[in-house]
């Protein structure tokens, strides 16, 4: 066995029989387990190093992992962390989700008792459509209120492994609707701003623990036979660091996120829970990660029992720690941790180190403070969870996450006096857990779409399929008839989770079954307006409505939460302007035919006819591209004030290296980057006759080169303005974030020369040069 580090450190135990009466002492005063480690009412801790608030956390997990035996602490490594009741440490399950709403995905969360249920916000797709920074943080506050009033009842963990920030690379990936879409900087964003809402921070102390996921390069579920178990993601370094980290890095410098959580698959032939350069030598080394680093459930038993990277178990846990994980969702190192250390494999100061990094994420939410009630946090009860604040927050979200797609001759909005009998027709017209999407729990309550409609007129509803699969045409003819005796008809069809989810890719772009053909039967029967409603997380091809004049409008609402229908609804009759935007871009039928999943490549390669992903790369055809979205008025903008002219400067030339200079481009490096911080200033004008409120989107396109994206999104900002109302938007530009590429080493640099940045019909030249 290896020799005792930490915890040869001299400590007295509590005798075992007086432990036993502290114990019939709680059951006698009606507690049903021990008190929190370093409860005042609990002797044996409260005097002890760990317990003392006044002391530095890393001193105080210092003195604590001293005092745990071997055992004790491998116990620790997993996401079922054992108890350890001599210490006043209660088992503790680190598993618990609140992608969009505290979740009751794995076994951290229960739902029962005084918190029956929870606010399910928009499914995430849905939410990055708004473009709305602030908008973003207020969801991750409420979430975060309602998972520390749940944990302070004692149904619910403060270590929720949200948000999924992974890239939406490719349209058929069952899980895109989890993440922000498939634009780096956008999911940037959206991570750092989520992060912060659901953090918090009071007196130092966390309000719940985030945590980023699935670092990295994952994005493959379950596609012809290949399974993300067993996918290993060829991924460039060019392609890694200017698309696929860029999420992940902001996560961590940005928005100080206190875990990311390793994927199963592959990158470039090494398990990421296995990969000392992409665990301990970029998050926790370059970014500065202050937090820990779990695997996904079972990732370290997938890489030796499905992927064979190591020989023997022992190896697996030995890579794994030593690499830089620290906690295991799964039994594994539980298991075979002891072993690899016996074989001399693994140090004990390994397994320190590892236990130190969650222990100090535990101390920072309060968990060695006593009773939650003591706690920065410990006002919030069930009162906060299903507030009306945030029942009102998650409407709002829903709203603002819409996009109008299409609307002939201003179909919409319809008018409650012309239209006072509407047809709401489709699989999913009135549908509930559609609405909230996967990794969700249970609803305070649901506003279907057709209750939504019907708070403004009277409905005709037929459901036309009899779910979203729509295998038989049978109940089309009743749809038909409904949309002929109305006013107008609203069909809404679209996926669910049977069509895309967690382990489920599509196969095709299409509407699923005879979808298609209810709504080109049901709108062509219909004597009013037609509006097509689509719910799914992932683009769809539905050119033959964008191109059939009996569809009227359509648009596109995601999976847009428990609101769902009351949003939807106020779109359609006009209470809310329609502001979304795509954040993906939606591709025609034969890029799903010619375009393999298991192709990460970004660019464009026309020597072997592939065209690339997302906006950025992708040469091609599209049915609607990223960023599109209408409005019930109309917007203009004139350019206000941008500089023309940039002086790059260097930082000291102490150590300068020729290399990293040249006339084309410097790196990022080498650049004096607090002083490239631009301000481009932009009058937005409504020039319609509604209230609405405006994305301002901002692209850059650098200097011809072979490093160059298409375009690339730079910045956005929200602006409601009143008919007829100007309003003067700023968008900071960032020079070394904003304005550089990557080159085919993975290397970013600031190219030198004329950068373009494209705002709606404008385009303004911004020349750079190097300043010596």
């Amino acid at each position: 066995m290896a020799q005792m580090s930490v915890t040869s450190k001299n400590f007295s135990f509590v005798p075992f029989i007086l432990f036993t009466l502290i114990l019939s002492l709680f059951a006698q005063t009606g507690l049903s387990r021990p008190p929190f480690a370093c409860d005042l009412r609990f002797a044996p801790t409260r005097n002890l190093p760990f317990c003392n608030k006044a002391l530095r956390i890393r001193e105080r997990v210092y003195d604590l992992v001293g005092r745990l035996t071997l055992p004790e602490k491998i116990a620790l490594l997993v996401n079922n962390a054992a108890d350890v009741p001599r210490l006043g440490i209660n088992r503790y399950e680190w598993w618990s989700e609140a992608l969009h709403g505290v979740s009751n995905v794995g076994p951290g969360t229960k739902f029962g008792g005084a918190f029956p249920r929870a606010t399910s916000f928009p499914q995430v797709i849905t939410t990055a459509a708004s473009f709305n920074e602030t908008l973003w943080e207020l969801i991750g506050r409420a979430v975060s209120d309602e998972a520390r009033a749940m944990y302070n009842g004692g149904t619910a963990g403060l270590t929720y492994w949200s948000p999924n920030v992974n890239i939406f690379r490719d349209p058929r990936w069952g899980r895109g609707q989890e993440t922000p879409g498939e634009d780096p900087h956008t999911a940037a964003k959206y991570a750092a701003r989520y992060v912060k809402g659901l953090q918090g921070e009071v007196r130092g102390k966390l309000k719940v623990a985030a945590c980023c996921k699935h670092y990295t390069a994952y994005d493959l579920d379950n596609w012809k036979n290949v399974d993300r178990f067993h996918f290993n993601a060829k991924v460039s370094q060019q392609d890694l660091e200017d698309t696929y980290q860029v999420p992940f890095k902001a996560c961590v410098v940005e928005g100080k996120v206190a875990s990311v959580m390793c994927s199963y698959n592959q990158v470039n032939g090494k398990p990421t829970c296995a990969d000392p350069d992409l665990l301990r030598g970029t998050i926790r080394g370059q970014w500065g990660l202050n937090g820990y680093i779990v695997s996904d459930c079972d990732s370290v038993g997938v890489f030796f029992e499905s992927q064979h990277y190591t020989r023997t178990p022992e190896d697996a846990a030995a890579i794994a720690i030593k690499s830089g994980l620290d906690l295991d969702c799964g039994p594994f190192l539980a298991v075979h941790t002891m072993g690899a250390i016996q074989q001399g494999k693994l140090r004990e100061a390994d397994v320190n180190q590892a236990l130190g990094n969650t222990l100090a994420v535990q101390m920072r939410l309060g968990m060695y403070d006593g009773e939650p009630s003591q706690q920065p946090y410990g006002y919030l009860g069930p009162l906060d969870v299903c507030a009306p604040a945030h029942n009102q927050l998650a409407l709002e979200a829903a709203r603002q996450g819409i996009v109008l797609l299409k609307n002939t001759n201003r179909a919409l909005p319809l008018s409650t006096r012309r239209h006072p009998t509407v047809a709401v027709i489709g699989p999913n017209s009135d549908v509930t857990v559609t609405m909230i999407g996967n990794y969700a729990g249970i609803a305070c309550g649901y506003t279907t779409p057709v209750q939504g409609i019907a708070r403004y007129v009277k409905t005709i509803h037929q459901p036309g399929c009899v779910d979203v699969a729509c295998h038989r045409s049978i109940l089309i003819g009743n749809a038909e008839a409904a949309a002929r005796q109305a006013d107008a008809t609203v069909v809404v069809v679209g996926l669910d989770q049977s069509i895309e989810a967690e382990s489920v890719d599509r196969f095709d772009l299409l509407l699923p079954g005879h979808q298609q053909d209810l709504v080109s039967l049901v709108c062509r029967a219909s004597r009013g307006p037609c509006a097509v409603v689509l719910m799914s997380g992932g683009p769809v091809d539905i050119s033959f409505a964008v191109h059939d004049p009996r569809v009227s409008a359509i648009m596109w609402a995601g999976y847009p939460g428990q609101n769902g229908g009351t949003a939807i609804a106020d779109v359609i009759f006009g209470q809310t302007n329609p502001g979304g935007k795509l954040p993906m871009t939606w591709y025609p039928q034969d890029y799903a035919s010619k375009v393999p999943m298991t192709d990460m490549a970004m660019r464009a390669d026309p020597s072997r006819g592939y065209p690339g992903r997302t906006y950025r790369f992708y040469k091609g055809p599209v049915v609607f591209p990223f960023g599109y979205g209408l409005s019930y008025t109309t917007f203009t903008h004139s350019l206000a004030h941008a500089p023309s002219t940039v002086s790059v400067p260097l930082v000291t030339a102490n150590g300068f290296k020729n290399s990293s200079l040249s006339s084309e481009a410097v790196k990022v490096t080498r650049a004096n980057c607090s002083a490239l911080n631009l301000g481009v200033h932009v009058d937005v004008k409504n020039t319609g006759s509604m209230d609405g409120t405006h994305t301002l989107m901002v692209f850059s396109n650098p200097p011809a080169g072979k490093w160059a994206a298409n375009r690339q999104l730079v910045g956005f900002e929200k602006v409601h303005l009143v008919a007829g109302g100007q309003g003067r938007v700023k968008v900071d530009i960032q020079v070394c974030n904003h304005l550089s590429v990557v080159d085919q080493f993975g290397v970013r640099r600031i190219p030198m020369g004329e950068h373009s940045l494209h705002i709606g019909d404008l385009k303004h030249t911004l020349s750079l040069s190097l300043q010596l």
